[in-house]
């Protein structure tokens, strides 16, 4: 009887498995697998034959397969505040791995890596041992009879659970009150797999989606920049927390109002607004694409679906207003090949940019070089064209550590003098043991971010272009602290430019009305186009 209730431990803990950071609490081992008895009556009438084999090692797999999904769920609620989509997330492995090794180094995510890989290797080997031992439990004729009518009532019951839990029926009241336990893991692998099915029809509906777009036929567009640059501006990381989690009001609100009162004494006019980004804490490129297409890419599939379409982006319509397009890609290490889909003129990835200095962990460079080597390699270029660049600003993303000061614009020169605070400072495995450090490095990154395009807008004020400067996307939830998907927008400019995004609702000023409605990040392209444009 002992072996048998040992056996029944590692069965217990891989079914009561949480998949969300709210359920890891010591009050989840009370709860009760209803999948439990079914499963050992199934493994009981099926004995320790080849056939029973068979079916251990493909339940052995399945409820592997699951507690990965559910350490996958795990990690992308930490992140993205969603679950993991095993059809269009696997690449985030990758993104994730790449981060690791940034965040903690090279040796000690090679440690944990290995560690992980072991610890689901002794899972394997504790299900098959558990299922085993259960196995060999002789039966005779009347306990099979038993263990049978188990295996139907346990299925029955499991089945009802998940049922009620998904809300397909309703139970009675008293038959839901008083369910003895919940089929969670069941219900993870069910949900998992419709959510595959629904996922691979959204993907069609979605290209078919892609290929109509009602502006294609109208233009042409920009009229009203009458030569001057359009400047769309991300702050990375860069959402309501801002304005809502009082660790980082009083620092970033304080330096907006103080940039706000700079701008507006050089004449610029200033309007801030809502827009509500695909997703939090990563995957910068869905919300630039929603912004670019006018789609709502929420998922790394719907992206592929539409740089694949015929769908025009807010780039090819600036070409055919005789705008020159440019995307300055500072986090962008390697080639871009999905920036051809885009209709950029030119792409300036890193190694294109002439940084020289030290990089900032993951950082490549500081926004204030970035926003220079614009300026460098594109504006300050004799008889050019009005121009429409994309900048992703990435110096506070995270890891946040370090974080640099601002320097003379005119010393900035290959970014060398940036190696002072380059090398200063705690490396990120030391500040990211402590939550309460993190927040602080993402208050003072944000901060930093903020003040470089202040100083670069007020650089220009006497012959300013638009700017339209936004967040991408909230960082992970211990970070931001609050909920929602929600990013300001700022437009800073000439005044009879900026005036056309009254009609929005976005007041003046660079603090949004916490009260104004947000609007879709996929909205954006078409406002662009209608706001700038005549009449």
């Amino acid at each position: 009887m002992t072996r048998l209730a040992l056996a029944l431990v590692p069965l217990w803990l891989v079914l009561i498995q949480p998949n969300h950071p709210a359920a890891m609490t010591w009050g989840a081992l009370a709860m009760v697998p209803l999948e439990l008895p079914a499963l050992l009556a199934l493994v009981l009438l099926l004995g320790k034959g080849r056939t029973g084999r068979l079916v251990r090692a493909a339940l052995v797999g399945v409820l592997l397969l699951i507690a990965v999904l559910k350490l996958a769920d795990l990690g992308t609620f930490i992140a993205f505040n969603r679950g993991f989509n095993l059809l269009v997330d696997l690449h985030l492995v990758a993104a994730g791995w790449e981060l690791l090794k940034g965040s903690v180094g090279m040796l000690l995510a090679h440690l944990l890596a290995a560690g992980a890989v072991l610890a689901l290797g002794i899972v394997a080997v504790g299900l098959w041992w558990a299922m085993a031992v259960w196995a060999r439990v002789p039966l005779g004729r009347m306990s099979r009879a038993g263990v049978a009518l188990v295996l139907v009532a346990g299925t029955v019951l499991a089945v009802a659970e998940i049922g009620q839990a998904r809300r397909a029926w309703h139970l009675p009241p008293m038959l839901a009150q008083n369910l003895p336990g919940a089929a969670f893991t069941a219900r993870v692998g069910l949900e998992r797999a419709v959510q595959f099915r629904e996922t691979r029809a959204d993907l069609a509906q979605f290209r078919a989606l892609a290929r109509t777009d009602p502006m294609r036929t109208q233009g042409p567009f920009f009229d009203l920049l009458d030569g001057r640059d359009l400047i769309l501006i991300y702050v990375e990381s860069y959402g309501r927390s801002s304005f809502e989690n009082p660790l980082y009001i009083p620092t970033h609100t304080g330096t907006l109002r103080r940039i706000e009162d700079r701008l507006d004494a050089e004449g610029l006019a200033m309007r801030s607004g809502w827009l509500t980004a695909p997703m939090v804490g990563g995957q910068s490129w869905l919300a630039h694409g929603s912004v670019a297409t006018g789609l709502w890419l929420d998922t790394q599939a719907r992206y592929r679906a539409v740089i694949a379409s015929p769908r025009r982006t807010l780039f090819h319509f600036a070409q055919a207003a005789g705008l020159r397009t440019v995307a300055i890609k500072p986090a962008h290490v390697f080639p871009w090949p999905e920036g051809a889909y885009f209709g950029f003129d030119a792409i300036y990835n890193a190694p294109d940019l002439g940084y020289r200095g030290e990089r900032f962990n993951w950082v490549t460079m500081p926004d204030q070089f970035t926003l220079h080597a614009l300026d460098r390699l594109e504006r300050n270029q004799p008889e050019r064209p009005a121009t429409l660049a994309q900048v992703a600003l990435v110096s506070s993303h995270a890891p946040w550590v370090p974080i640099p000061e601002l320097v003379g614009w005119d010393v900035i020169g290959d970014g060398t003098i940036f190696n002072q605070w380059a090398l200063s400072g705690d490396p990120p495995e030391v500040v990211w043991r402590d939550h309460d450090r993190v927040r602080d490095q993402f208050r003072l990154a944000v901060d930093y971010s903020l003040q470089a395009v202040g100083a670069w807008a007020e650089r220009h004020a006497q012959d300013p272009p638009l700017m339209i400067v936004l967040g991408d996307h909230e960082p992970a939830r211990f970070v931001s602290g609050v909920e929602g998907f929600d990013v300001p927008i700022h437009v800073i400019g000439p005044p009879d430019l900026v005036t056309r995004f009254a009609p929005l609702g976005w007041n003046a000023g660079l603090i949004p009305d916490p009260a104004s409605p947000a609007r879709r990040m996929s909205d954006l392209r078409d406002l662009l186009l209608q706001s700038l444009t005549g009449p």
